[in-house]
Protein backbone atom coordinates (compact mmCIF):
# COMPACT_ATOMS: atom_id res chain seq x y z
CA UNK A 1 0.00 0.00 0.00
CA UNK A 2 1.38 3.40 -1.57
CA UNK A 3 1.54 5.89 1.61
CA UNK A 4 2.07 9.69 1.86
CA UNK A 5 5.15 10.72 3.95
CA UNK A 6 4.09 12.39 6.90
CA UNK A 7 6.10 13.58 10.40
CA UNK A 8 3.17 14.69 12.32
CA UNK A 9 3.44 18.43 11.64
CA UNK A 10 -0.02 18.82 9.56
CA UNK A 11 -1.89 16.96 12.33
CA UNK A 12 -0.24 18.76 15.40
CA UNK A 13 -2.08 21.12 17.19
CA UNK A 14 -0.39 24.03 18.25
CA UNK A 15 -1.99 27.09 20.06
CA UNK A 16 -1.67 30.21 18.53
CA UNK A 17 2.19 31.57 18.26
CA UNK A 18 3.35 28.52 20.02
CA UNK A 19 6.22 26.81 18.25
CA UNK A 20 8.24 25.33 21.70
CA UNK A 21 6.07 24.05 24.67
CA UNK A 22 6.49 26.97 27.58
CA UNK A 23 6.78 24.81 30.10
CA UNK A 24 9.69 23.42 28.54
CA UNK A 25 9.05 18.99 27.71
CA UNK A 26 12.31 17.74 25.94
CA UNK A 27 10.57 14.68 24.74
CA UNK A 28 7.11 13.35 24.19
CA UNK A 29 4.24 12.38 26.37
CA UNK A 30 2.92 9.04 24.86
CA UNK A 31 -0.46 8.31 25.90
CA UNK A 32 -1.68 4.75 25.58
CA UNK A 33 -4.90 2.52 26.49
CA UNK A 34 -7.86 0.79 25.10
CA UNK A 35 -10.14 2.79 22.44
CA UNK A 36 -12.50 4.80 24.55
CA UNK A 37 -10.39 5.23 27.68
CA UNK A 38 -10.10 9.32 26.35
CA UNK A 39 -6.52 9.46 24.92
CA UNK A 40 -7.49 12.10 22.14
CA UNK A 41 -9.43 14.60 24.18
CA UNK A 42 -7.35 14.40 27.41
CA UNK A 43 -4.19 14.17 25.00
CA UNK A 44 -5.85 17.63 23.53
CA UNK A 45 -6.16 19.29 27.22
CA UNK A 46 -2.64 18.10 28.42
CA UNK A 47 -1.02 19.59 25.26
CA UNK A 48 -3.01 23.10 26.12
CA UNK A 49 -1.59 23.07 29.73
CA UNK A 50 1.68 21.94 28.67
CA UNK A 51 1.44 25.00 25.67
CA UNK A 52 2.76 21.75 23.14
CA UNK A 53 1.82 20.67 19.99
CA UNK A 54 -0.77 17.20 20.02
CA UNK A 55 -0.81 14.74 17.26
CA UNK A 56 -2.99 11.48 17.01
CA UNK A 57 -1.57 8.92 15.91
CA UNK A 58 -4.19 7.38 14.20
CA UNK A 59 -5.14 10.77 12.03
CA UNK A 60 -1.14 10.24 10.91
CA UNK A 61 -2.10 7.03 9.75
CA UNK A 62 -4.98 7.89 8.02
CA UNK A 63 -3.27 10.82 6.53
CA UNK A 64 -0.36 8.63 5.26
CA UNK A 65 -2.54 5.74 3.41
CA UNK A 66 -5.00 8.39 2.36
CA UNK A 67 -8.56 6.29 3.95
CA UNK A 68 -10.06 5.37 6.63
CA UNK A 69 -8.53 2.91 9.36
CA UNK A 70 -11.47 1.10 8.84
CA UNK A 71 -11.14 0.78 5.04
CA UNK A 72 -7.51 -0.04 5.27
CA UNK A 73 -8.36 -3.10 7.61
CA UNK A 74 -11.26 -3.99 5.35
CA UNK A 75 -9.20 -3.93 1.86
CA UNK A 76 -5.88 -4.84 3.45
CA UNK A 77 -6.48 -6.68 6.71
CA UNK A 78 -4.85 -6.21 10.28
CA UNK A 79 -1.15 -6.88 9.36
CA UNK A 80 -0.90 -4.38 6.89
CA UNK A 81 -2.12 -1.80 9.04
CA UNK A 82 -0.27 -2.77 12.27
CA UNK A 83 2.96 -2.49 10.02
CA UNK A 84 1.71 1.25 8.82
CA UNK A 85 0.76 1.64 12.39
CA UNK A 86 4.55 0.83 13.47
CA UNK A 87 6.14 2.97 10.72
CA UNK A 88 4.45 6.57 11.84
CA UNK A 89 4.58 6.02 15.18
CA UNK A 90 8.31 5.40 14.88
CA UNK A 91 8.45 8.83 12.45
CA UNK A 92 6.67 10.57 15.18
CA UNK A 93 8.74 9.48 18.07
CA UNK A 94 11.77 10.87 16.19
CA UNK A 95 9.42 14.40 15.79
CA UNK A 96 9.82 17.26 18.35
CA UNK A 97 8.26 17.02 21.93
CA UNK A 98 4.88 17.32 22.17
CA UNK A 99 1.61 15.03 23.26
CA UNK A 100 1.07 11.99 21.08
CA UNK A 101 -1.89 9.61 21.78
CA UNK A 102 -1.61 6.31 20.42
CA UNK A 103 -4.34 3.63 19.31
CA UNK A 104 -5.50 1.33 21.30
CA UNK A 105 -3.58 -1.72 19.59
CA UNK A 106 -0.45 0.03 19.28
CA UNK A 107 1.15 -0.63 22.66
CA UNK A 108 0.98 -4.27 22.25
CA UNK A 109 3.56 -4.24 19.62
CA UNK A 110 7.49 -4.71 21.34
CA UNK A 111 8.91 -2.82 19.14
CA UNK A 112 7.00 0.56 19.29
CA UNK A 113 7.09 0.00 22.98
CA UNK A 114 10.67 -0.21 22.75
CA UNK A 115 11.04 2.90 21.02
CA UNK A 116 8.19 4.78 23.03
CA UNK A 117 10.73 3.28 26.41
CA UNK A 118 13.26 5.21 25.22
CA UNK A 119 12.45 8.08 23.65
CA UNK A 120 8.71 9.16 25.65
CA UNK A 121 7.52 9.61 28.79
CA UNK A 122 4.17 6.94 28.79
CA UNK A 123 0.66 7.41 30.65
CA UNK A 124 -1.55 4.52 30.42
CA UNK A 125 -5.00 5.74 30.48
CA UNK A 126 -7.55 2.86 32.17
CA UNK A 127 -10.93 3.62 32.09
CA UNK A 128 -13.66 0.48 33.37
CA UNK A 129 -15.14 -1.49 31.13
CA UNK A 130 -18.39 -0.05 31.26
CA UNK A 131 -17.43 3.61 30.36
CA UNK A 132 -15.88 2.11 27.32
CA UNK A 133 -18.68 0.49 26.13
CA UNK A 134 -20.39 3.55 26.15
CA UNK A 135 -17.76 5.64 24.64
CA UNK A 136 -16.82 3.14 21.85
CA UNK A 137 -20.61 2.29 21.20
CA UNK A 138 -21.24 6.37 19.75
CA UNK A 139 -18.69 4.98 16.68
CA UNK A 140 -18.82 1.57 16.46
CA UNK A 141 -18.89 1.89 12.77
CA UNK A 142 -14.79 3.26 12.64
CA UNK A 143 -13.92 0.93 15.19
CA UNK A 144 -12.87 -2.52 13.24
CA UNK A 145 -12.17 -4.55 15.76
CA UNK A 146 -15.85 -4.16 16.88
CA UNK A 147 -17.90 -3.99 13.78
CA UNK A 148 -19.73 -7.30 14.89
CA UNK A 149 -20.47 -9.32 17.72
CA UNK A 150 -21.39 -7.80 21.10
CA UNK A 151 -18.96 -5.12 21.99
CA UNK A 152 -19.12 -5.67 25.86
CA UNK A 153 -17.42 -9.26 24.73
CA UNK A 154 -15.33 -8.12 22.85
CA UNK A 155 -13.40 -4.96 24.94
CA UNK A 156 -13.61 -7.08 28.18
CA UNK A 157 -11.43 -9.63 25.56
CA UNK A 158 -9.39 -6.91 24.71
CA UNK A 159 -8.84 -5.28 27.76
CA UNK A 160 -7.58 -8.67 29.45
CA UNK A 161 -5.03 -9.32 26.23
CA UNK A 162 -4.06 -5.82 26.25
CA UNK A 163 -3.90 -4.75 30.22
CA UNK A 164 -0.12 -6.91 30.76
CA UNK A 165 1.03 -4.86 27.84
CA UNK A 166 -0.42 -0.91 29.11
CA UNK A 167 0.82 -2.00 32.49
CA UNK A 168 4.63 -1.51 30.69
CA UNK A 169 3.46 2.08 30.72
CA UNK A 170 5.49 4.56 32.55
CA UNK A 171 2.68 5.72 34.91
CA UNK A 172 -1.01 5.16 34.81
CA UNK A 173 -4.05 7.72 35.54
CA UNK A 174 -7.83 6.36 35.94
CA UNK A 175 -10.08 8.01 33.09
CA UNK A 176 -13.57 6.98 33.87
CA UNK A 177 -16.19 9.38 33.88
CA UNK A 178 -13.41 12.15 34.87
CA UNK A 179 -13.80 15.04 32.28
CA UNK A 180 -10.63 15.22 30.40
CA UNK A 181 -9.58 18.44 32.08
CA UNK A 182 -9.22 16.76 35.55
CA UNK A 183 -7.75 13.76 33.76
CA UNK A 184 -5.13 15.87 32.05
CA UNK A 185 -4.31 17.73 35.29
CA UNK A 186 -3.57 14.72 37.00
CA UNK A 187 -0.94 13.66 34.29
CA UNK A 188 0.39 17.07 34.41
CA UNK A 189 1.42 16.73 38.27
CA UNK A 190 2.68 13.58 37.13
CA UNK A 191 4.73 15.56 34.77
CA UNK A 192 5.87 17.85 37.19
CA UNK A 193 7.26 15.32 39.62
CA UNK A 194 8.30 13.25 36.62
CA UNK A 195 10.65 16.42 34.44
CA UNK A 196 10.70 19.17 36.85
CA UNK A 197 11.10 17.70 40.48
CA UNK A 198 12.94 20.59 41.78
CA UNK A 199 11.35 23.38 40.10
CA UNK A 200 9.14 26.06 42.48
CA UNK A 201 6.22 26.08 40.98
CA UNK A 202 4.37 28.86 42.96
CA UNK A 203 7.59 31.02 44.00
CA UNK A 204 9.55 33.21 41.14
CA UNK A 205 10.48 31.70 38.06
Amino acid sequence: MATRDSTGAGGADRPSGELRPRIGIDRRIVLVGLMGAGKTCVGRRLAQLLGAPFVDADEEIVNAAGMSIADIFETYGEPVFRDLERRVIARLLDGPPGVLALGGGAFVDPGTRAKVKERAISIWLDADLDTLVERTSRKRATRPLLKDGDIKEKLERLMAERRPFYAQADHRVESGNQPPEEVARKILEILKDTLWPTKDWFGSR
